[in-house]
């Protein structure tokens, strides 16, 4: 395991890796921050999937047309995968709610609600996209003050 952090308009970012893809994102002060990250994962800035993930953070930060996505291998359940990959196919600049979701996979908005916050790779699965009844900001694990600077970012507030 291997880890870097960047810095970012949101504040410093600590990412996760295996070697080959990203298996963590979180932003300082997020609940269930660095939840499976190895103590002992080692500090490598200069990881070519560490490189491509602050190419894609910079350009989306700078609102410039996005790289394709450095590969990104999430770690959970059945359920939190299929969450997670629903969260993915969110275009930027748009939104869904956790009823629109759960309804799509045939489960209770609470329970996609459990799975997006669980999300180990924020941003880059971009679970600050959903939101509550009727548009509310509600559930982010990175706090509500930083899903509204990501949904301004993408022209959504």
């Amino acid at each position: 395991m291997y880890r870097t952090t960047i810095l970012s308009p949101v504040g410093p970012l600590l990412l996760a890796s295996d070697g080959t893809a990203i298996t963590g994102l979180w932003l300082e002060g997020q609940k269930y921050f660095a939840a499976g990250l190895d103590t002992d994962a080692e500090e490598n800035p200069a990881l070519p999937v560490f490189q491509k993930a602050s190419l894609w953070l910079d350009a989306y930060f700078a609102q410039r047309d996005l790289p394709p996505l450095p590969p990104l291998a999430p770690a959970g359940s059945p359920f939190r995968l299929s969450v997670w990959e629903r969260l993915q196919a969110i275009p930027y600049g748009q939104t869904r709610t956790y009823g629109e979701l759960s309804a799509e996979l045939c489960s209770s908005p609470r329970a996609v609600g459990g799975a997006a916050g669980h999300n180990p790779i924020s941003i880059l699965i971009p679970c600050h996209r959903v939101l509550g009844t009727g548009g509310s900001l509600t559930g982010y694990a990175g706090g509500l003050n930083k899903k509204k600077l990501l949904l301004k970012l993408e022209g959504v507030l």
